[in-house]
């Protein structure tokens, strides 16, 4: 970049590279991956972390670029406190100096020993819903400027799309494979016990709810083993 260049045109141009790696990305995982990695050079910040909202409602960690910030993580989660869990409920939380911050005593101390002097948490949402949070952290108290929480929210927006577009992804894959597996099970059964389509699925809907356990891994044990559940 020249001197002369607009410092708004280098970052628009950094975001843009940035959410074609995202789009580029192979699966969740290395979504995850290259959003903590830019919010290391786009944001003034230590470390950086992503936690997700998964199934069931309970958080979990996405990715991290230091263990201190999945001890961090997942003292929270355990313990039911923390600026994390209160911004996955959909709010920016800055704590600008964890020393003197006592909103969440338990954490507090935690995140002190662990070198923290200030953090920023910011919702990523999807359709208005909170599907996870973007973390960034200093070793300095005061340490996020304004202008770093506006990247932050740039960032948690673009990273928001990514990540649901590459669970859907992950959705789809997952659901074709469990289509394939049925199909061949169901060929099985017809082709041992001379039953139609509509019998041959219906006896493997009936395994799967007698033994409590999903159609997919049914149909994978009769495949493998070429014997139903007992």
């Amino acid at each position: 970049m020249s001197l002369t260049e607009p410092a708004e045109v280098f970052d628009a141009g950094r975001f843009a590279q940035f959410a074609l790696e995202l789009h580029d990305a192979a699966g969740v995982d290395e979504t995850l991956e290259a959003v903590v990695q830019f919010a290391l050079h786009a944001a003034d910040c230590t470390h950086a972390g992503v936690a997700l909202i998964a199934r069931g409602g309970r958080a979990e960690v996405g990715a991290v670029t230091d263990p201190v910030v999945e001890t961090l993580y997942r003292f929270q989660i355990d313990a039911g406190e923390g600026p994390l869990l209160t911004a996955l409920s959909g709010r920016t939380v800055t704590v600008h100096d964890v020393a003197a911050d006592d909103r969440w005593p338990c954490w507090q101390p935690a995140a002190v020993n662990a070198g923290i002097g200030s953090a920023l948490h910011v919702p990523m949402k999807v359709n208005g819903q909170t599907t996870g949070v973007l973390s960034l952290y200093h070793a300095e108290p005061n340490a996020f400027t304004v202008d770093d929480e506006a990247i932050a929210h740039i960032l948690a927006r673009h990273a928001s799309v990514a990540v649901a577009t590459a669970r859907h992804e992950v959705d789809l894959a997952q659901a074709v494979d469990a289509r394939k597996l049925v199909g061949q099970a169901m060929g099985i059964l017809m082709e041992r016990f001379d039953l139609d389509g509509d019998q041959a699925f219906a006896v493997l809907r009936r395994y799967s709810q007698d033994t409590n356990t999903k159609l997919r891994d049914v149909a994978q044990q009769l495949i493998e083993t070429r014997k139903l559940p007992r």
